[in-house]
C-alpha cells in the first residue's frame, strides 16, 4: 500500500483517517476526491433515533469513489421535483461525507469549507450535482459536504429520544473534520461552515450550540436565518404520523415500524405544511442538550460565537420558488388587497412599510408585494437583525438579484447555488436557472465565497447597520428597496 496522502500504483490518492484508510479518485486539475466516507455508524435498529455513534473501524483500504447512501426521505412533489434535483442513493450507511482537496498531504494546511445542504429539513443530500466541490478544490480550498438524518428521523420530537438528531449528526461531521481533515491537507483551525435554506438555519443553530463551539471559525448563511420551531408544532407532526400508523408516538414504536411505512406517513403529513403557509412541520427546537435558547436571541445578545465572521444573504425573489410553480402567485393576485393585508399582518409590518414597498415597486401586483413582505419576515429582518447586533466579528450582507431564465421564477430561492459552487455547467443547474446563465456572475460569486473562507473578508465593506447589501447580478435598487422595507421593521 502506498503512503497515506500519496497515490497508489494506479494513481489513486489514499488518506488514513481515524477509522481506516480511504482511497479516492483524481479529479479535475489533479485534485483528489473522496466520496462516501462514514463519519458515524449507520442509524439503524437501536440507533435509528439515537445520537450519532462513532463509525466502526475497518481493515485494509475503503474505496471512496462514489457518493454514499443518502438519508431516508420522501420525494419532492412533481412540481418541485422538476426544479430541484434530489438523487437517492440506497443503503443504511447514510451518515457519510465527501472531501474534495487540491493537496491530500498533512502539511498543506489549506482553508476548509463544510457545506450543509437545504431541503426544509426533510429532503436534499450531499449528492446533488450542483454541490460538486471541484471548483473549491481548484481554487485552493478543501471542500467537505455531508449527509445527516432528515424528517422524522432527524427532527421528530419524542419523549424517549434526543431532540435535534439531524443537528447532532452535523456536529459529529464537524468533529470528524476537526479530527481528520489535516490528513486531507486541510487546516482544522480555518473551517468555514456554509449552507442554504434549512442548511443556513442549521448553521444558525450551530453558532448558538455549546456542543459546536470551536468546530468552525467562519459561517455563511444563504437564504436561511437562525430559528427554532415551537415544540408543540414539531410534536404534532409525530402525533399525526402515529395516528396514521396506529402506533404510539414514541421513538420505540417508530423504531419497530418498517421504514417504508414511516416515510409514507411522513409524506402524508408533510402535505399540510410549507415555508409560507406555516403549520406543523419538522425543524429544530430548543433543547437543553443542543440548543438551550432561541439561537437568534442568543446570537444577538453576543452570548455565543461573537468572534465568528458572518456572510449573510438572500435572493431578491425568494418567495417565487414556493409560489410560482404551484399557481400561488395567480391566487394571491386574485385576492388583491386581502393578500397584502394578510402578508402585512404575518410579517409584522406597519402600513408605512407597505407604502414604502409600493413606492419602490410601483408595478408590483398583490402577489409580489405579499411575497416581499413574507421574505422580510422569514429572511431579511432576522438576518439584518443578526448583522446589526454583532459585537466583535464583522458581518457582510448580500442580495442575489439575477433572474432565472425560466418564466415566473425571477431571482428565486436556491437560484444562487450553481453560482456559489461554480457548477453552471452541470445539467441539473439549468433545472432552476434555465439556459444562458452568466459564467461571469458565477466567477464573481464563487470567488467571494473562497475569499471569505481564506481571509474572512468576501471583498466588500462589512455592514454598518444601514444601507443596501452587496448585490450580485441585479441593479442596486433591489438592495435599496430591501433596506427601505426592512429598516422600518427593526427597532
Amino acid at each position: 500500500m502506498s503512503a497515506e496522502g500519496a497515490p497508489d500504483g494506479r494513481g489513486r490518492p489514499r488518506v488514513r483517517t481515524a477509522a481506516g484508510v480511504v482511497e479516492g479518485r483524481t479529479g479535475p486539475g489533479g485534485t483528489a476526491v473522496f466520496l462516501g466516507i462514514p463519519y458515524a455508524a449507520p442509524p439503524v435498529g437501536a440507533l435509528r433515533f439515537a445520537a450519532p455513534a462513532p463509525p466502526a473501524a475497518w481493515d485494509g483500504v475503503r474505496d471512496c469513489a462514489a457518493y454514499g447512501p443518502t438519508a431516508p426521505k420522501v420525494p419532492y412533489p412533481d412540481t418541485f421535483a422538476a426544479l430541484l434535483p434530489d438523487p437517492v442513493v440506497p443503503g443504511d450507511d447514510c451518515l457519510n461525507l465527501n472531501v474534495w482537496t487540491p493537496d491530500p498531504a498533512p502539511g498543506a494546511r489549506l482553508p476548509v469549507m463544510v457545506w450543509i445542504h437545504g431541503g426544509a429539513h426533510t429532503r436534499g443530500s450531499s449528492a446533488v450535482p450542483v454541490y460538486d466541490g471541484s471548483a473549491f478544490a481548484r481554487d485552493g480550498v478543501v471542500l467537505v459536504s455531508c449527509n445527516f438524518r432528515l424528517g422524522v428521523l432527524g427532527y421528530g420530537l419524542f419523549p424517549d429520544a434526543p431532540a435535534n438528531r439531524g443537528l447532532l449528526d452535523q456536529i459529529a461531521a464537524l468533529a470528524w473534520v476537526r479530527d481528520n481533515i489535516t490528513a486531507f491537507g486541510g487546516d482544522p483551525d480555518r473551517v468555514t461552515v456554509f449552507g442554504e435554506s434549512a442548511g443556513a438555519i442549521s448553521i444558525g443553530a450551530l453558532l448558538a450550540a455549546p456542543r459546536a463551539a470551536g468546530l468552525f471559525t467562519r459561517a455563511v448563511l444563504q437564504s436561511g436565518a437562525p430559528e427554532v420551531m415551537a415544540r408543540p408544532k414539531v410534536r404534532a407532526m409525530v402525533r399525526r404520523m402515529a395516528s396514521l400508523l396506529k402506533v404510539d408516538a414514541t421513538a420505540a414504536a417508530f423504531t419497530a415500524t418498517a421504514l417504508p411505512d414511516l416515510l409514507a406517513a411522513q409524506a402524508a403529513v408533510l402535505r399540510r405544511s410549507g415555508p409560507l403557509v406555516g403549520g406543523p412541520a419538522f425543524g429544530l427546537v430548543t433543547d437543553p442538550d443542543t440548543i438551550p435558547a432561541d439561537p437568534l436571541d442568543t446570537l444577538c445578545a453576543a452570548a455565543a460565537s461573537d468572534e465568528v465572521p458572518l456572510l449573510l444573504g438572500w435572493t431578491r425573489d425568494e418567495y417565487r420558488l414556493w409560489l410560482a410553480p404551484t399557481g400561488g402567485m395567480r391566487l394571491l393576485d386574485r385576492l388583491g388587497p386581502l393578500a397584502v393585508a394578510l402578508a402585512r399582518a404575518r410579517s409584522g409590518k406597519d402600513r408605512a412599510a407597505v407604502r414604502a414597498l409600493r413606492a419602490a415597486l410601483p408595478a408590483a401586483g398583490p402577489a409580489e408585494l405579499a411575497g416581499q413582505l413574507l421574505t422580510d419576515r422569514l429572511l431579511r429582518d432576522p438576518l439584518r437583525r443578526l448583522a446589526g447586533m454583532r459585537r466583535a466579528a464583522p458581518s457582510f450582507l448580500y442580495e442575489f438579484g439575477w433572474p432565472s431564465g425560466l418564466p415566473g421564477l425571477g431571482a428565486c430561492h436556491a437560484l444562487e447555488l450553481g453560482f456559489v459552487f461554480d457548477t453552471l455547467a452541470a445539467p441539473e443547474s439549468a433545472w432552476l436557472a434555465g439556459p444562458d446563465t452568466p459564467q461571469a456572475l458565477a466567477d464573481e460569486m464563487h470567488a467571494a465565497w473562497v475569499r471569505f473562507a481564506v481571509t474572512g473578508d468576501p471583498g466588500w465593506a462589512a455592514w454598518n447597520g444601514d444601507g443596501p447589501p452587496k448585490v450580485f447580478g441585479g441593479p442596486e435598487l433591489d438592495g435599496a428597496r430591501a433596506s427601505v422595507v426592512t429598516r422600518r421593521a427593526l427597532p
